[in-house]
């Protein structure tokens, strides 16, 4: 088969190179897009990751496509209704990084409880007051998290380790879990209102499009603190601005933002305006949050570490193989 992996790394190579014995690979540094999609429209097997765009205009492009092997555990990038029209498979990387993901949560946190961004920005300028920097403890505080699966759950422990006190909410309630770690499920209404600190666990998905809005926002105790490292379309972006303005949050650490694809570049991003594929208003959003001082913001990168990655690369090379063995692993659907 003909395979075009996008994204890649010059260290990843190798990773793949295995598959060259009985396959054609090319290796293509940047993302895929509309842009570059026509150059491999021969492909059978194209993997990327969520930098990558797989819509009508790409998937138009690569007429030979039977496989899909996206290195993330999250799909909304890919059009799902489209595969499954041309019986596209699409696989994907169940699990790597509950712990790694955890672990950037309280990365935010800590920074915003520490004014830590602040904190080192001074230092390097030469200033070691510490006039203004005053943050605040994690220990006692309430922690919601929305969400109780493998991230959610990885989180709960390290918050446990903190000494703060956790509420959660989840549609499938772990009882067993709950029990295990020492955390409570409420209603969603109570989490809301009862948490120092949220933090967002869920998948994206038509039912948590804007599952935090205004108003949910409204019921939050006033001064909590938002962590979203799940996706960006979970959090309604413009009420989470009117949040932080109106001071009813104190901050925000966020690893997501709806439209990521159209942010990064430029051109996409002016192309996107004048096409109006984008809501406006939600762009605009999006780059107020990355220049307000109370907002913590990182490039999707809560999954990036050395063990997580090594993860990806190991189950995306066993989900081509399968695929091609004609036992596909792994496998999504809308």
């Amino acid at each position: 088969m003909k395979i075009s992996l996008f994204d890649v790394e010059v260290w990843e190579r190798e990773s793949f190179e295995p598959l060259a014995d009985v396959h054609e690979l090319r290796f293509v540094a940047e993302p895929l897009t509309p842009d570059n999609a026509a150059d491999h429209g021969d492909a059978e097997v194209v993997s990327g990751f969520i930098f990558s765009t797989f819509n009508d205009r790409v998937l138009e492009q690569l007429s030979n496509l039977k496989l899909i092997a996206t290195r993330s555990t999250g799909f909304d990038h890919i059009q799902m209704d489209l595969c499954d029209e041309r019986d596209i498979t699409v696989c994907h990387v169940p699990t790597y990084g509950s712990n790694t993901v955890a672990e950037h949560v309280f990365g935010l946190l800590l920074t915003i409880s520490h004014k830590l961004e602040e904190a080192i920005d001074r230092t390097r300028k030469g200033d070691f007051s510490p006039k203004g920097l005053q943050g605040f403890d994690l220990m006692d505080k309430t922690l919601g998290i929305v969400g109780t699966g493998g991230i959610g759950r990885d989180t709960i422990r390290i918050a446990k380790g903190f000494g703060m006190h956790v509420l959660a909410f989840d549609i499938q309630p772990d009882e067993q879990a709950a029990e295990e770690l020492g955390f409570r499920y409420v209603s969603m209404e109570k989490l809301l209102e009862e948490s120092d600190i949220i933090s967002l666990h869920v998948p994206a998905n038509e039912k948590t499009r804007h599952l935090i809005s205004h108003n949910e926002f409204e019921k939050m105790k006033r001064g909590a603190v938002l962590i979203n490292t799940a996706r960006g379309d979970v959090v309604d972006t413009t009420a989470l601005v009117r949040a932080l303005a109106e001071q009813k949050l104190s901050a925000a650490g966020l690893d997501v933002l709806p439209d990521e694809p159209v942010i990064r570049e430029e051109a996409e991003l002016m192309r996107s305006v004048y096409e109006q594929r984008h809501d406006l208003t939600t762009l605009l959003a999006n780059h107020v949050l990355v220049h307000m001082r109370n907002v913590v913001v990182t490039p999707h990168s809560a999954f990036n570490t050395r063990e997580a990655a090594a993860r990806i690369l190991d189950t995306t090379l066993a989900n081509i193989r399968a695929f091609a063995e004609g036992q596909p692993i792994n496998v999504v659907s809308s």
